[in-house]
Formats: structure tokens, sequence, C-alpha cells
């Protein structure tokens, strides 16, 4: 597969597990089920299909922590709170960003702002882009404290 078309179905997968964490969300339907009609009704995306659940699982798995680090890289905004979809977007990037070493941080991020401008509301790009600039700094001050944020029960 060409570095372009992974690409086209990394943000095809991106856009799928958004928009299954957007409908588990806002119905409280498991997110399997979500993503199970979802790609139902979406049609043949067969090459997009295991890094959407990949990432869906992950941020599944990973949900609590993620939201602490929203938490204490947007404090005056509570998780809660939020814009569904913004939240869920933040959730994506940071998943991808803590625990998918091979795409590169960068990418998730402008991957983030992208879904931001698709899905979110006119401020959205910008919240979503100073969100994980501000976790994206203080990884890069203190690579051993993000490393510690990544473990279990934290």
């Amino acid at each position: 597969m060409s570095r372009g078309s992974l690409a086209h179905h990394r943000r095809e997968s991106r856009c799928l597990a958004l928009q299954a964490l957007y409908e588990a969300d806002v119905t409280d339907h498991p997110t399997e089920s979500c993503f199970r009609w979802l790609t139902e009704e979406a049609g043949p995306l067969e090459f997009s299909l295991p890094y959407a659940r990949e990432l869906l699982e992950g941020v599944v798995q990973e949900r609590r922590g993620i939201d602490d680090l929203i938490q204490q890289y947007a404090p005056a905004w509570p998780v809660g709170q939020l814009p569904i979809v913004d939240r869920n977007i933040l959730r994506l990037a940071l998943f991808e960003i803590r625990h998918q070493p091979k795409v590169p941080r960068k990418v998730a991020i402008n991957e983030a702002v992208e879904l931001a401008k698709t899905f979110g509301s006119d401020s959205s790009p910008r919240f979503v882009n100073g969100v994980l600039g501000s976790v994206m700094d203080a990884m890069d001050r203190d690579p051993v404290g993000a490393a510690a944020q990544e473990q279990p029960g934290r």
C-alpha cells in the first residue's frame, strides 16, 4: 500500500472511530454496536476497518487516563461539559499520541484538527490544537513524566 493510500485509509479510520465514539457518547449504546452499525451503513471500507477498530478499542480501554489528561490541559472545561465532538476528537488524538508510536505526534495533531474542521464548531479546530499543543509541550519538556502518566493505574 502506498504512503498516500495509507494516509487516506488512516484518515477514514479516524473518521469512522470518531463517529462511533460520538454515537456511543450521545446514545449510551455500547461502542462496539455503534461501530458495527456504522460499518454496515458505510459500505466497503475494508482497508480502514482494522485501524478504526484499533482506535476505538484503544480509546475505550484508555478513556479514564485520556480524560484525566484532557482535564489537566483544559482545566476550564470539565470533560463532561466539552462539546461531544471535541471531547472525542481529543480522545482519539491523545490515544494516538500516547499509544501509537508509529504515528508521528504532529500527524495525530494535524488529523485531529482536520476532524475538528469537518465535524466541530468554528472554534473546535483552535481548541483541539491548543489542548494537544499543550500536551505536546509538556511531553517535550518532561518525557519521563509524560511516560509515567501512561502507566496503568494512574
